[in-house]
Parts: structure tokens; C-alpha cells; sequence
């Protein structure tokens, strides 16, 4: 049995101008809608992640609480659960699947909460990396719908640099001569280990391999559920095979490109009522705002949070410092970081 549902979107008409028949979104919720709808968080996932993968910033006491708020976790489409290359049927299936861009999946997010559930306002969207991407999103192309966003440790579009990291990720990938251009029989699992290993040296900081910290057992994450994995490693090639290795075999190569891609273009700007003015797309959040980076990511670093934040009307620059580099914002970071963003959370709620 099934942990979530599924929301029929029906014959989708995406940006790159293609249609996506019979699309799905699955989602999950938690605690109940109240009376006047008002208490709703929309909290997206992240590149590869399913629902399961978010619900550790959820929970008693925690400022995603149940017992306070409805909250509504949307799959991203390309992550395997919702529509997505793996489980689509021909002729878009596999190598085949039409790219999707932030703007489609927020678009298709928006149907869920306001066909099915009658939703007109939305206390908070929060998100961590792409889910960050959708917060972002979510405050431009909604701005009177949406009161509050928190994204951290991501960006309202992808840099000239992360494209450029990603690249590689995708090179290392496809190079696999059973990738077969994604028509595969079987996972090409060679090129998923190049891709972890590609992926290892940025997902941590530089301080992170410095301190050896994947050797040592830090404290249990602050609420929600326990890690998946120890952080007691025997070595430094036991976090690589362990960790990252078995972090990206069991997942599906060509879903994994299509979130790739969709990270690659995200752009808040890609909103048709911006038309590619990414200044005025952030002029256009309205939204009370907390943008958190992290001080050591390398993906998503401090200095375009900067940029965003001064270019929107209600938002605020908050650091979290942490030595875990772009995974201060996952649920195998520290408790420290963890408590961080559950903390400004909470204030943000509480404006």
C-alpha cells in the first residue's frame, strides 16, 4: 500500500510546448484543513527525493507541526512518483520524457491545492535546494496567494555555475555505455557510481572532508525521523561507496536527468507574466521573507541569496553557518542545523 495519493492533472500543456497525457501528481498531507483554509504549508521536494525524503523537518513541537497546520508535500514530476520517464507510458516514456520547468511544476502544484482542496491562501511554502526553487516560485507567480516563503540552501535560478557543475554530473552518467542514450534494459550502474562520485565532492563542504567529519557520529536530527544511514564510516571510501554510491543506485537514470534538467533551467522569471525579467520576478514577491543559505554550499552560495533578497520587497538574508555545506539543509546534517531552520520556521509563522 501506497503512503500517498495521487492527483490526476489529466492532458498537461507544458512550457516546452509538448503534452503530457494522463499526468499524475502524487502528494502527501499531514494534519487536517481547517475551517477557513488558512492554515496551509505547501513544503516541495528535492532533486531525487519523494515525500518520505521531507518529512523529517515535520512533527510534534516542530514549526511544520500537524497538530497546527495542514501541510502538503507535492512530488515533483520527474522524481519517480509523480509522473516522471520511469512511469510514463510510451511514446513519452524513458529518453522520451518532455522537460518539465519549475514554472510547470508549480503550475501543476497550484491545480492540487486549489481544485482539490479549494485553498486560496497559503500560510507558508518552504523547500530546501529545488524545493527551494519552488518556494521561490511559488511567491512570483502567486504573490496574493501566498503570505510567507522560506527557501534554504537554494536559488530562484540556477547559476551560470551550478549549470556548469550539473554538466558534469550528467556527463559522468550517460558516459556509460549501458546507458544506451536512455534506452536501457538495465540501471547503468557504472555511470550512477561516476555520478555519485562526481556528486560527493560537492554535496559537502571543503571544511566538511577537513574535519573528517564523515568519520564521526554526530547527534540524532532534531525531530522527524532518524537518518537513514550511520555517520560512524570506517573511512573516507566507505562514506563514498556507502553514502553516495547508495544514495544514487537505487534511483532511475532517467528520472534522475529529468530533474536535472529542470534544476539546470529553473529561473522564477520563466513566469509568462515576467518574461525573462528576473529582477521584476523578484520585485513580485510579495511574500514575508526568510532567505537562508548556507555559509559553506557550494552550490547555492551566499552571495546570490544576497542578490534575491535585495531585490525583494519583504525578505530578509539569514546565514546558516554550518560546516556541512549544502547538506546543512538535509536531513543527515547536524542537529545544530537542523534546529536553525526549524527556528526561523517558527518566527516566520509567527508574523
Amino acid at each position: 500500500m501506497s503512503d500517498y495519493e495521487i492527483f490526476e492533472l489529466g492532458d498537461v500543456v507544458l512550457q516546452c510546448g509538448r503534452t503530457l497525457h494522463d499526468a499524475k501528481l502524487a502528494f502527501k498531507t499531514f494534519g487536517t484543513l481547517n475551517a477557513a483554509k488558512d492554515n496551509v504549508i505547501v513544503y516541495p521536494t528535492w532533486y531525487s527525493a519523494s515525500h518520505a525524503d521531507n518529512e523529517w523537518l515535520i512533527g510534534e513541537g516542530m514549526a511544520l507541526d500537524p497538530a497546527q497546520y495542514f501541510i502538503i508535500i507535492p512530488n515533483m514530476l520527474g522524481n519517480g512518483v509523480s509522473s516522471s520517464p520511469s512511469n510514463t507510458s510510451e511514446p513519452y516514456d524513458r529518453a522520451r520524457f518532455p522537460p518539465v520547468t519549475i514554472y510547470d511544476q508549480v503550475r501543476l502544484q497550484h491545480r492540487l491545492v486549489t481544485e482539490k482542496f479549494g485553498i486560496e491562501r497559503i500560510a507558508l511554502v518552504t523547500g530546501w535546494s529545488m524545493g527551494a526553487a519552488q518556494s521561490f516560485q511559488w511567491g512570483a507567480s502567486y504573490p496574493d496567494m501566498v503570505e510567507r516563503i522560506l527557501p534554504f540552501m537554494g536559488a530562484a535560478r540556477c547559476s551560470r555555475h551550478n549549470f556548469v557543475f550539473l554538466e558534469g554530473v550528467k556527463a559522468a552518467l550517460t558516459a556509460d555505455a549501458e546507458f544506451k542514450d536512455g534506452w536501457y534494459e538495465a540501471p547503468p550502474r557504472r555511470g550512477l557510481r561516476a555520478m555519485a562520485r562526481v556528486y560527493a565532492g560537492w554535496g559537502f563542504s571543503q571544511t566538511f572532508y577537513r574535519k573528517e567529519l564523515e568519520l564521526k557520529q554526530p547527534v540524532r536530527p532534531f525531530g522527524g525521523r532518524a537518518p537513514d544511514v550511520p555517520w560512524n564510516y570506517a573511512s573516507l571510501e566507505d562514506f563514498l561507496v556507502y553514502f553516495w554510491e547508495g544514495f544514487f543506485l537505487p534511483k532511475d537514470a532517467n528520472d534522475l536527468l529529468a530533474l536535472l534538467w529542470t534544476w539546470q533551467h529553473a529561473d522564477i522569471s520563466g513566469d509568462p507574466a515576467y518574461g525573462g525579467d528576473f529582477d521584476a520576478a523578484l520585485a513580485g514577491i510579495k511574500a514575508k521573507a526568510i532567505v537562508m543559505p548556507g555559509s559553506t554550499d557550494l552550490y547555492f552560495p551566499q552571495e546570490d541569496s544576497a542578490y534575491e533578497v535585495a531585490r525583494m520587497p519583504n525578505a530578509e538574508l539569514r546565514v546558516c553557518h554550518s560546516d556541512w555545506g549544502h547538506f546543512a539543509g538535509d536531513p543527515r546534517g547536524t542537529s545544530p542545523d537542523i534546529a536553525f531552520v526549524d527556528a526561523a520556521l517558527k518566527e516566520l509563522l509567527a508574523r
